[in-house]
C-alpha cells in the first residue's frame, strides 16, 4: 500500500505545489476537474500558468501567509467549497494546497459551544 493511497478515490479534489509554485501532486478528482486543461499533465507546470494574471497576487498572498483562502463557487449548477492554504515543514514555507469539494445547497450548522 502506498502512502496517501486514500486521497486518490475520495470525492475531494486535492492539488499540491512546491515552494516555487510547481504543481507536484493531483489526485484523481483534481485531474478530472482540470481534464480540459491537461489533467495530470499539469504536474510539473507552475500554478500561475494555470490561472489568469489577475489572480497571481492572491496566489502570492496565500503563499506568504498562514491564513487560508476559503470561499464557495457555483459552476454547472453545483456548489463547491474551495480551501487554499500554504503548508510548512519545520517552520519553512513548502508550497500550496488547494482542496475543493461539492457542497449541498443547505448545510446544517451545529453550534458546539
Amino acid at each position: 500500500m502506498q502512502p496517501n493511497y486514500w486521497q486518490e478515490d475520495i470525492p475531494v479534489a486535492i492539488t499540491v505545489t512546491d515552494k516555487d509554485g510547481t504543481i507536484i501532486e493531483m489526485n484523481k478528482k483534481a485531474a478530472a476537474i482540470f481534464e480540459n486543461s491537461g489533467g495530470k499533465h499539469l504536474i510539473g507546470r507552475n500554478v500561475k500558468d494555470c490561472h489568469p494574471e489577475h489572480t497571481h497576487a492572491k496566489i502570492d498572498q496565500i503563499s506568504q501567509s498562514d491564513q487560508p483562502n476559503i470561499y464557495t463557487i457555483q459552476k454547472g449548477g453545483k456548489r463547491k467549497m474551495i480551501f487554499q492554504t500554504a503548508y510548512f515543514h519545520d517552520g519553512n514555507y513548502n508550497g500550496l494546497v488547494e482542496i475543493s469539494f461539492e457542497i449541498p445547497d443547505e448545510i446544517p450548522n451545529f453550534n458546539r459551544d
